[in-house]
């Protein structure tokens, strides 16, 4: 590959090697783009989760779910080189963007997607170094593969670093 921007969509994921490339997940709402890097073999990925939790009859698409789609891009990243000791962990999203005074928190999918990704980085043994969550404004997120650095840009506000990554 020769180094370009690649959007990730709903429920999708991508692994690179090449630091030419930048990994955009677009209008994360409820959604949470995870993007993991290890910085001794240059390799990151970045997934775009919907929903908390693969359920029996659920589309099968294991990275559409933050419970099956964080094992998943891990693995994904390991056939790739990637060591999970060595590995940085970012996440934005999670935003609660059906507010109303009559909705209980059921439908409050952004926060229980937040919680669904801690307690699975918890269950894997995998640090958690970046967190951009919540609040009700979407966010756009990319990761940049040369140096593992993931910016965030909330909806109507300019785009922060959430932090390069220390070798």
């Amino acid at each position: 590959m020769s180094g370009s921007m690649s959007s990730v969509g709903l429920g999708e994921y991508f692994v690179s090697h090449d630091p030419m490339d930048v990994l955009i997940a677009f209008g994360l709402g409820s959604c949470l783009g995870i993007g993991m890097y290890d910085p001794v073999a240059r390799v990151g990925g970045l997934i775009h989760v919907v929903l908390p939790e693969q359920k029996a009859g659920n589309d099968s698409n294991p990275a559409k779910f933050v419970d099956s789609g964080i094992p998943l891009l891990l693995k994904k990243l390991q056939a790739e080189g990637a060591v999970e000791s060595r590995l940085v962990i970012k996440m934005a999203g999670g935003a609660n963007m059906l507010v109303s005074p009559g909705l209980s928190g059921t439908f409050d999918i952004g926060t229980r997607n937040i919680q669904m990704a801690h307690q699975t980085l918890k269950n894997l043994h995998l640090k958690l170094h970046t967190e951009e969550v919540g609040g009700q404004v979407g966010r756009t997120v990319r990761l940049y593969v040369a140096d593992g650095r993931m910016t965030v840009r909330m909806m109507g506000s300019q785009e922060r670093d959430l932090g390069a990554v220390q070798k």
